[in-house]
């Protein structure tokens, strides 16, 4: 431990430039400070709320734009389908309901101020962090989907000069913490990706899977997993369709599947078995008046909808027509919960090879001069 802790040292000088450093060290350096009183997390996640609360706060701007909006020296945001969190360091007090506001895609209904929205200070913060990038906060305990989605976060606010020398230090150690966790426990053993779970219960509902025909909307990173995940599973027949019709190309390639373009997606919807929509589409894409003379064509044969978009690509109304089953990413927890038995046991450890980090960044924090914030 003591090793990390020099290895992460910045420089105590942090002003200063040095010879042979990246646009993203400089954009470190220019925090002419590291001694801030408040280190925080502000977020919203399935544990909170559900689907339709979440789609409403959803990133709508830069990083930069984001950061100083909220007040803060330093911030990273992460944005999944599950959660999107601030997390952040700032010289005064930075209240939920800012960055809630901030957030908001749009006006909040009446009665609503930000509820659902969780608050992490200091020593909390820390650990929160460590505890989702080894994926112990996910709906499906030790996916790692979401060390790949926090790496990406990180990297776009070093960029953006975003991440500062605080949460540079943070997040590298974060990093370590989930490949430590991942080598030492059995926390990944399994299928622990969404996309996993996505195919996990198409196989409940069509028993004879390989034989059944797929449509992928969207070819983002979810819809490259489940077709990898589905081609794995045995099926063969596997359309992607994108606004992008390159994208779609290529994805469809890779799992020797087939291309269609965006705009005649709906067409394929009296041949398939399976609906899977992934993209990130601001409007209902399906809805019962689309779907309804495509049902009628289908002459009673059950179709299978999983819309993993947030936010969602499916009415919810689309559930109440006959012969569609409909399922979001809120109902993909229920499948998780039949495979996490072993994963609930690696728990344990892992929080306690956490506590051990948190100890040890605390320590790190007093060498370097900066401190954590006591929690309110």
């Amino acid at each position: 431990m003591e090793r990390l802790c020099q290895l992460l040292e910045l420089p105590r000088v942090l002003g200063q430039r040095q010879h042979g450093t990246n646009r993203q060290n400089d954009n470190v350096a220019n925090h002419s400070s590291a001694d801030y009183s408040n280190l925080f997390c502000v977020g919203i996640s399935h544990h909170t709320a559900n689907v339709e609360t979440r789609e409403r706060y959803l990133p709508r701007r830069r990083g930069e734009s984001l950061r100083t909006d909220c007040g803060c020296a330093e911030a990273v945001m992460l944005a999944t389908c599950n959660r999107v969190e601030l997390y952040a360091a700032a010289r005064d007090t930075v209240t939920t309901q800012q960055v809630a506001h901030c957030l908001a895609r749009r006006e909040a209904p009446p009665g609503e101020d930000g509820s659902g929205f969780y608050r992490y200070e200091g020593e909390e913060c820390v650990r929160h962090l460590f505890r989702v990038v080894c994926g112990l906060d996910s709906i499906v305990i030790g996916e790692t989907e979401i060390l790949g989605q926090v790496k990406k976060a990180y990297a776009l606010a070093r960029e953006s000069g975003g991440a500062g020398p605080l949460l540079h230090r943070l997040f590298q150690r974060a990093f370590h913490v989930a490949k430590q966790v991942r080598s030492r426990t059995e926390i990944t053993r399994g299928s622990v990706s969404v996309a996993s779970v996505v195919v996990d219960l198409a196989v409940k509902i069509f028993r004879d899977l390989p034989q059944r025909k797929v449509l992928l909307l969207g070819a983002g990173e979810m819809s490259e997993r489940t077709a990898r995940a589905l081609r794995a599973r045995g099926v063969s027949d596997i359309r992607v369709s994108n606004r992008s019709f390159e994208r779609a190309e290529r994805l469809a390639a890779s799992v020797q599947g087939r291309a269609v373009a965006f705009q005649d997606w709906p067409n394929e919807c009296c041949e398939i078995d399976i609906l899977i929509s992934s993209t990130a589409a601001q409007e209902l894409l399906l809805t019962p008046k689309i779907l309804g003379p495509m049902i009628r064509e289908r002459l009673e044969r059950p179709l299978f909808i999983i819309d993993a978009a947030v936010p969602r690509d499916v009415a919810p109304e689309v559930n109440e027509m006959d012969d569609v089953f409909l399922y979001d990413i809120d109902a993909l927890q229920s499948i998780a919960e039949q495979s996490l038995a072993l994963r609930r046991l690696q728990i344990a450890p892992a929080d306690a090879m956490i506590a051990e980090h948190v100890a040890d960044f605390q320590a790190c924090y007093g060498s370097a001069g900066l401190k954590l914030a006591s929690a309110a």
